[in-house]
């Protein structure tokens, strides 16, 4: 019920802009004049949220485990991907500013255009992240029922050399793409333009470390479901997790980030060729990571599947 309560905000928000109320949308925003971007973009966001609404429908209904397991998959997979940062980054923004932090510079102030009032900011948001803990707290009970122990793993079992291969590469690209964002996250400014130097604050750090985060959790819990290395006591549960979260984070926002910069309008208007190198890395690292998780899961369920004909040819009577 919270996830589907938490989705009312935005969807009412959006649906006022797409009818074209001014509600939230301060005076000199882009959004008085939206193009075609803005209300395709709009359209498929108000899908995307009511998609939250199937999703939690399906993680609590005994209908929900005769769902094809791929059409589970797919949405959670890009729900996790696009909530995770703002379910982290933003009680990240609010906490330092608890602190005391200065979270805003006159020199930001001096370039920033005006896009929407700040209470959507803390509506939507807060919004997100109760969507994000409930659909959480949703999936992994239901993952447990549904798919049993071939989630866990066997720790030391060696994904094939190949699958090892591609791990490497997750963690290759998921180091680079998490060092550069460290870099720009702590004032460094190549790569970046006088407006996103000009822009960057203390929130923008915050965002940078989450996507740096993200990258590289994606190439270590890669590497770690290739090696069959365990975390503790809870088997490959939390390199799966680990995997599974960030590859889902950085492909989500990478392609995210490329739509944004494609249109022009949003942040991403006048991304430089190292924003784009930094986002297409950010994509590369979530697919490879995809493909490890995929390999993973596929040998558990391989292995299940052989353990059953074994159990029903020694049943059968000689």
């Amino acid at each position: 019920m919270a996830a589907l309560v938490a989705t009312v905000p935005y969807l009412v928000l959006k649906a006022a802009w797409l009818g074209g109320s001014r509600i939230g949308i301060p005076e000199g925003s882009v959004l008085l004049d939206p193009g075609p971007f803005f209300v395709v973009a709009n359209s498929v966001t108000v899908a995307m949220d009511a998609c939250v609404i199937v999703l939690a429908l399906v993680l609590t209904r005994p209908w929900g485990l005769r769902v094809p397991g791929w059409s589970l998959i797919v949405p959670a997979f890009v729900a996790t991907g696009l909530l995770t940062p703002i379910l982290t980054g933003y009680p990240g923004q609010l906490l330092i500013r608890a602190l005391g932090v200065e979270t805003d510079t006159a020199a930001a102030r001096a370039v920033r255009k005006p896009f929407l009032e700040p209470w959507v900011f803390d509506l939507v948001y807060g919004g997100f992240i109760v969507q994000g803990l409930a659909l959480a707290g949703l999936f992994v009970p239901y993952a447990r029922q549904r798919w049993g122990h071939r989630w866990q793993g066997v720790p030391g079992q060696r994904l094939p050399s190949p699958t090892g291969v591609v791990a490497g590469a997750a963690a290759v690209a998921g180091l680079v793409v998490g060092a550069t964002y460290l870099y720009w996250g702590f004032g460094g400014s190549a790569g970046l333009s006088a407006l996103q130097r000009a822009e960057r604050t203390a929130d923008w750090t915050v965002v940078s470390v989450i996507h740096a985060a993200c990258a590289l959790g994606a190439g270590l819990g890669a590497v770690s479901l290739a090696r069959g290395r365990s975390w503790g006591r809870g088997g490959m549960r939390w390199p799966l997790a680990v995997a599974w979260t960030g590859s889902a984070a950085a492909l989500s926002w990478g392609a995210w980030l490329a739509i944004a910069a494609l249109g022009g309008e949003f942040e991403g208007a006048g991304a430089t060729s190292s924003n784009w190198l930094t986002y297409a890395g950010q994509m590369i690292t979530g697919l490879l990571g995809v493909a490890v998780i995929t390999r993973f899961l596929m040998a558990h369920r391989i292995a299940d599947l052989m353990a059953h004909r074994m159990a029903r040819r020694a049943d059968r009577p000689m």
